[in-house]
């Protein structure tokens, strides 16, 4: 499979990249992808909730009136959790939320994924370019010119570019991420990827090296 290749000015530079039948035309896995962003969603998680129990609350431990007698029900000390300011029941603790998902489980759901936008025609591929300085109308102008929905777009790059970055981020839903850092979460959630020359060939090097090593 082929897609051709544009310039920044939006025309096609006569030139097409061959895009890896095993990386962009395999048969996706829907519960692989679930799983990946289900694991990606988890990790951005700090886990640092947490709230004091009745041991934690400042105050005394002096029963706060007699065990018969009163008419009402028994209490303890005025840290007991049914009185205002006492310990919270059974309340959070600062805890990590990471979950195990195998290394060719998170390889499938990335193939799954960028298989998804291929099917769609939401892949578009660019030639190798970088920002003299950040300058976010140029940037939206190249989007523009590549026939680019703003929203949701991710720019796939090689290498990271400072001025790139800087001149994308300011372009509402649109984000920049290098190849080799490119999540099953990242693409799923991109209506639009735009890659680079440069990018596709990171990748097929990516899951080829991967590949090798199983």
């Amino acid at each position: 499979m082929e897609l051709e290749v544009y310039n920044i000015q939006g025309e096609k530079t006569g030139r097409k990249v061959e895009l890896s039948p095993e990386i962009y035309g395999i048969e996706p896995n829907d519960h692989v992808i679930y799983l990946d962003v289900k694991r990606y969603m988890a990790h951005k998680r700090q886990g640092t909730h947490s709230t004091k129990e009745r041991s934690q609350v400042k105050g005394s431990t002096r029963k706060i009136k007699r065990q018969k007698g009163t008419g009402t029900a028994r209490a303890g000390d005025i840290k007991s959790p049914i009185f205002r300011g006492g310990g919270t029941i059974f309340g959070p603790r600062p805890h990590a939320y990471r979950l195990k998902v195998n290394r060719k489980t998170k390889q499938l759901a990335r193939k799954s994924a960028l298989t998804y936008k291929m099917k769609n025609d939401r892949i578009r591929i660019v030639e190798d370019f970088s920002m003299e300085k950040p300058q976010t109308k140029r940037c939206a102008e190249i989007l523009k010119a590549l026939d680019v929905k703003t929203k949701n777009t991710l720019m796939v790059v090689h290498q990271s570019d400072k001025n790139l970055w800087l001149s994308i981020r300011n372009i509402p839903g649109t984000g920049m991420a290098r190849a080799q850092e490119l999540s099953t979460y990242d693409v799923m959630k991109a209506q639009q990827l735009v890659f680079t020359e440069s990018s596709v060939k990171a990748i097929d090097n990516l899951f080829s090296n991967k590949t090798k090593t199983q």
